[in-house]
């Protein structure tokens, strides 16, 4: 099994004080390479397709992008940058872009490996369907008796 990679002593993967959205850029900082400017491309198209996104900092140092529950995840591992749908298989992908776990019934992952090219249309679009998901399963808020 793969391990993600989290510095665990870092000053960019430290949560005191620190918003999710700093602790993301720090990690983007910390990686240094490809897979930093990766996950930052993929954070600017995740931003574009719903400029409304909550960034959360879960599981030891996880970037996810939520709205009204989670779209997806960033993970970093040595040789691809994972972007994980949490309700990917309820998704279309007319496009193609989902290539790993692909057996599972919820989960859909994207992988991206070092010089490979986003279709960024099909990744905004994958976006707004998670987010229109998530919005078409929301529970009603609850009346108030008087």
């Amino acid at each position: 099994m793969k391990k993600a990679v989290t510095a665990k002593t870092s000053s960019a993967t430290k949560t005191e004080g620190a918003s999710p959205s700093r602790m993301i850029d720090g990690r983007i900082k910390e990686l240094g390479d490809w897979r930093g400017e990766m996950l930052g491309r993929i954070r600017g198209l995740i931003k574009q397709a719903d400029p409304d996104v909550v960034e959360e900092w879960k599981w030891r140092g996880v970037p996810v992008w939520e709205h009204d529950g989670i779209i997806c995840t960033g993970e970093t591992y040595k040789a691809v940058v994972k972007l994980t749908f949490a309700k990917g298989a309820a998704l279309d992908d007319p496009a193609g872009l989902f290539n790993s776990s692909l057996e599972g019934n919820v989960r859909r992952a994207i992988d991206i490996r070092e010089g490979e090219k986003i279709n960024e249309k099909a990744l905004k679009a994958l976006i707004r369907a998670g987010v229109e998901l998530n919005a078409s399963k929301k529970k009603p808020a609850k009346k108030r008796s008087t």
